[in-house]
This record gives C-alpha cells, structure tokens and sequence, in this order.
C-alpha cells in the first residue's frame, strides 16, 4: 500500500494523499489514530494510511487487523514532563527521528497525525519541517509529545474545551461508526446471548482497559453473591494477564468473566450500565452509547482520569469513586441499587447521550486531507 518516494510533503495535485498516523502503545492511542484512518478512507478511497508504532505496543495486533500497514521505529520512553531524564536520551531520540524520517520518505508522507505518546514525539521531529503536522489530544491535560509537536503542528485538534495547547480546536476524540452509530437497544438479545448472559436481568458491564484492572477484577467479583442476590447479570473483562474465579449460584444470572473483549459493541448492547476506568477513550465511547457508568479513575498519573470522567459526572450521567474506595463492600452499597434502578438508569442514559462528538472522525480526517493537501 505504500507509494514509491517522490519527496515528501504536501500531495501534488491529483495524486492520492499518503496519511502516517502516529498513535501506538495503548488502545487509547490506537484507537482514535484508527478511527481516523477508516475515515480518511471514506472520505478518499484512493488515499493511503500508514501507521506508526513500535515492536513492543498493542498496535502490533490492533493496526494489521484493520487492514492498514504498520511501520516499526524504536520507541522513545516518554516522561509525563520535561526530566533530566530525557536529557540523557540524545542517541535513542535521534536515532528514532533518523528512522522515523526513512519511513516518512520512503512511503511518501503527505501528513504525519500524532495522538501523543512515544511513538508520536520521534514522528513529530521526523516530520518539522518537512512534512505537516495535524496533532490530537485526547487528554484535557496534554502529555509531553503533544505538548512538543504543537508547537510547530499546522493543525491541532482536541477532546474537550480548556485544553492547554496552541492553536487547539475542538473536535471531540474519533470513535468508529460501530459505537457511534450503535443501537443498543435493537442489539440487546442477540448480545446477551452472544455472552451468555440472561436475557432479561440488569445487566452489568465490567473493565478495565485492554489489560483489565486488579483492583476492579477484586471488588466486583468480591461483590458476586451480592449481584446473584439482587438478580444481576455481569459480563467482566478481567485483561488476558489476569484470572478470574468467580463462584457460580445456581438459578441465578449468570457472573461472566472473559479476557478480553473483541466486540466492544455488542457489550455496550448487552449492558445497562457500565463500571470501568475514565481514559479519554473509554469515557467518550461510553457517553457516545448512552451507557450509565461507575468512573474509576487510574489512580497513576496527573490525574486525567478523574478530569475525563468529570464532565459526565458533573452532567448526571455517571458517577465517579476513587481506586482506593473500591470495594465490594463500597459495590453492594453503591453499584448494585444503581443497575437495579430502572428509572435511574434511564435517567442517566439520557443525560449520556449528545455529550459527545459523534462526527469527530470525519471532521478530523478533513483537517488533516487540507493539511496534506489533498
């Protein structure tokens, strides 16, 4: 899929752009960059999109399955702020932009788009000068790389209002048609069964990230019988480094823990409210469906979790307790009542939907189709 080299930079006229997406590491990152992609597809057929990534990042198994080619450069391990640290890492640095700028000559890259993280800062200095840069930030609170590749970005676009970076404009976080477009109530018995899940219980939603969360996996399940009692049926995602023993009751919905989830879709459908951590992708894919959440944000970090999940919390359509409160104890008291609340769960699923932006996909992919050129 990738063009012979003609020099890079902005797309002559008539010729198909070539777009080099650079979000690896985590599915947060990924997946935005990937939601882009398939827009930019649409939007140009004849265009072609090559991601950025390293050996080591869930893109190794996320980008091939969505059809696009993934080009591997040495990560550069990203401090949250400017350290002596990176100081000390002038070789790795300019050995990565030295590789990545191969890359971007090689295909023939039209535009470099950057969601943050360690494969977007070596992009972003591969790329000034030479090539435009369109950066995203999912975050209200930026992280480092995107802090750098804003400064000499052509475009950059953000999640939410208040974002402290140059020049930001606001287009909301790139979610895939299959989210924003789902119905989950038209879903909802071909997802329980799916799962195995009783047709007709409250059901919950468990997860925690592409690698589950202990803390989460050890108070939900801590809290099974609770759940069985009240007649609730849970589909946890405990992440494929984990293991979940849960005991079973008889008669009751059924608890049903899975490493991972490859259709996120039909376990929003299957759900009627959610508890997961607050990334900027989950909770926008959790307002996009309508779903009622339970925040637990990350307790690492500056603190983007909690600040992602307040917007939502702040407008009736979740709530939000802290990782250390966790327990199944805090579970029967506050989660059980809530999926059993028929009309509070409506109430909230209400409140959920038109937070975000359901066309931010193709509004971003149009930004970055004008910076190549194209």
């Amino acid at each position: 899929m990738s063009n012979p080299v003609k020099g890079a930079g902005r797309s002559p006229a008539g010729k198909a752009p070539v777009v080099v997406v650079a979000g690896g590491g985590s599915a947060g990152h990924i997946e935005p960059a990937l939601a882009l992609a398939d827009a930019v597809m649409r939007l140009r057929p004849d265009a072609t999109v090559v991601a950025l990534g390293t050996e080591r990042g869930l893109e190794n198994k996320l980008v091939p399955a969505r059809g696009y080619p993934l080009e591997l450069i040495p990560p550069v391990p990203m401090p949250r702020k400017p350290t002596p640290e990176l100081l000390r890492l002038p070789l790795k640095v300019r050995d990565s932009v030295r590789k990545t700028r191969e890359v971007l000559e090689r295909v023939g890259a039209d535009v470099v788009v950057g969601f943050g993280g360690y494969v977007a800062l070596p992009a972003y200095l591969a790329a000034r000068g030479r090539i435009p840069i369109v950066v995203h930030e999912a975050n209200q609170s930026p992280g480092l790389a995107n802090k750098v590749g804003a400064r000499f970005a052509h475009r950059v676009a953000v999640a939410v209002p208040g974002t402290p970076l140059p020049k930001a404009e606001v287009v909301g976080i790139p979610l895939r048609p299959s989210i924003t477009t789902l119905d989950r109530a038209a879903l909802r018995a071909e997802a329980r069964e799916h799962f195995g899940l009783d047709p007709d219980a409250p059901t919950l939603l468990v997860f925690g990230g592409s690698q589950g969360a202990v803390s989460i996996n050890n108070a939900l399940s801590g809290a099974a019988k609770d759940f069985a009692d009240a007649g609730v049926g849970v589909l946890h995602a405990h992440g494929p480094k984990n293991t979940l023993v849960v005991q079973e009751f008889p008669g009751r919905p059924a608890y049903v823990p899975v490493p991972y989830l490859e259709r996120m879709d039909l376990a929003y459908a299957a759900a009627d409210a959610t508890v997961c951590r607050s990334g900027a992708m989950t909770v926008a894919e959790v307002t996009a469906v309508g779903l009622p959440a339970v925040f637990v944000p990350l307790p690492y970090g500056n603190g983007e979790q909690a600040t992602n999940a307040r917007p939502a919390v702040d407008a009736g359509a979740a709530l939000m307790v802290e990782d250390a409160d966790l327990t199944p104890a805090k579970v029967a008291e506050l989660i059980v009542p809530l999926v059993t609340d028929a009309d509070r769960v409506a109430k909230m699923s209400a409140a959920a939907v038109g937070m975000g932006h359901r066309q931010a996909d193709e509004v971003l992919a149009k930004i970055v189709l004008e910076a190549a050129g194209a």
